[in-house]
């Protein structure tokens, strides 16, 4: 069996060398999401942009819903892969990097594409209830992980995707003596996942890690 490559700083930027070229408002996002601190834990990666981008157009999806945006550059990068019609509603309870998002969105012609809600997650969910989309990307609080998971597989058409973010967690998920809580409850988020029979999934070593389900 093939080992897999440690990507080095080094790597990661030749590889986005040679990938997919970012639109100008994705680096502009990029520049100014380095000013906040726990940048890394938040800001989507670029090859997980791409990635999402791929799936989108690929799988010919449409209607998406997106639990956490911060500043938006994820919700961006699937509103640029979406058909002119695709609709992407976008979630967050922070009024002021949603008014950044939201700025983001106007210069890069995308605003009509996206809806954003900007209250407490669970609230939004319980009132889209009724809605179905065809893929759902999960980057929000992780302590409420496995509630927006089970929230989420009631949205979804059949067939439908769930891409949740952060699922490495730096690597240290495999650390069995990291006793953080938000690292045990990382842990005990990909146990529940991988034991669900509704859904299959794997995880993609992008970022801080994807994990990929698709709907039975």
């Amino acid at each position: 069996m093939g080992k897999n490559l440690e990507i080095t700083e080094k790597l990661e930027k030749y590889i986005n060398n040679f990938s997919l070229k970012l639109n100008p408002i994705q680096q502009e996002m990029i520049d100014y999401n380095s000013t906040f601190v726990d940048v890394k834990r938040r800001q989507l990666a670029i090859s997980q942009g791409h990635f999402l981008l791929r799936i989108i157009k690929t799988s010919k999806i449409k209607d998406v819903l997106e639990i956490g945006t911060f500043t938006g550059l994820s919700a961006l990068s699937i509103a640029l892969a979406l058909p002119d019609d695709g609709k992407l509603t976008a979630l967050d309870k922070d009024k002021e990097t949603n008014k950044m998002a939201v700025n983001f969105f106007k210069k890069a012609k995308q605003d009509n594409k996206i809806q954003t809600i900007v209250k407490p997650a669970l609230d939004s969910l319980e009132e889209l209830k009724n809605q179905k989309f065809d893929m759902v990307f999960i980057d929000a609080d992780k302590m409420n992980y496995k509630e927006y998971y089970e929230r989420s597989l009631s949205l979804l058409n059949k067939g439908g995707l769930i891409i949740v973010d952060n699922v490495l967690w730096h690597g240290e998920v495999a650390d069995e003596d990291n006793l953080d809580k938000f690292t045990v409850n990382i842990r005990d988020f990909n146990t529940y996942v991988a034991n669900d029979k509704r859904i299959e999934q794997i995880i993609v070593p992008l970022g801080d890690g994807m994990t990929v389900c698709r709907v039975l």
